[in-house]
């Protein structure tokens, strides 16, 4: 650190202010999106450089964009080779899809006691949203509001410990929701799939709500677990480790808005 940089540094007793344009938070987005959206595939390489020469920015951005999508699980780092779009096993496919359905029933069993009318109406807000995502086509987005609706419902619960743990599934289901969107035609589909279960929690009826959660985790789970068999995912984590990384990236990518490096 230089002196000038010491110096500044005993002097402030407090953060110092964001930048006004986040470039590494732009290049997450974007690299985000493109997992999302499908432009960058499942055991997939990111080469830094390509993005950063597209980006029109240096490498060290779009590096430390790579190590958040990593924390997200979006990413995983292999030694020497650099980053790769993540990848599921079959065994892990269902273990996340098996722990969901425990913590979104169990959700929804305590949000059908506790939900007010005004939390229903936020609740209809985002089925609405998801509506007009799908009328106009906006994949991605449409994807993010789907989570955030599960989100929501978990929330409704009241269990803080509940929404942690579903929280800490939120990277992995985020880029599998994003899947399914790949799985279905009609992204209307994906949105009408919701409609039952905002339905249920109205009507306070529990056990409506249970069997429908139960119904729209277990569909979109053999719909994700189809997708994966068919393109020869491994079975196990021990297989998926073993197997050879991927293809390189050809997603192409806007310049950011802030070309300094």
């Amino acid at each position: 650190m230089s002196e000038r940089r010491r110096t500044s540094a005993a002097a402030a007793p407090a953060f110092s202010p964001v930048a006004a344009s986040d470039l590494t938070g732009q290049v997450t987005e974007q690299l985000a999106r493109a997992i999302c959206d499908g432009r960058l595939a499942p055991g997939q390489r990111l080469v830094e450089a390509a993005v950063a020469r597209q980006m029109g920015i240096s490498r060290a951005p779009v590096r430390e964009a790579a190590r958040r999508l990593e924390q997200r699980g979006l990413l995983v780092a292999h030694p020497r080779r650099g980053f790769f779009v993540r990848d599921f096993s079959l065994e892990e496919i269902d273990e996340i899809y098996g722990l969901r359905i425990v913590l979104e029933r169990y959700a929804g069993e305590l949000a059908c006691a506790r939900a007010t009318a005004e939390d229903l109406d936020r609740l209809a807000a985002q089925l609405d949203l998801l509506r007009r995502l799908a009328d106009a086509g906006e994949v991605a987005e449409l994807v993010e509001q789907d989570l955030r609706f599960h989100q929501s419902l978990c929330a409704l619960s009241g269990n803080r410990r509940l929404c942690r743990l579903f929280n800490d599934l939120a990277g992995e289901v985020r880029m599998i929701i994003a899947l399914i969107g790949q799985v279905y035609d009609d992204p209307h589909r994906i949105a009408e799939t919701h409609a039952p279960l905002l339905e249920s929690l109205a009507a306070r009826d529990a056990d409506r709500l249970d069997a429908e959660i139960d119904h729209h985790i277990r569909v979109a789970w053999h719909e994700v677990r189809r997708f994966f068999a068919e393109r020869g995912a491994p079975h196990s984590r021990a297989e998926s480790a073993a197997a050879p990384p991927g293809s390189e990236a050809a997603a192409t990518f806007p310049q950011a808005e802030d070309g300094n490096p």
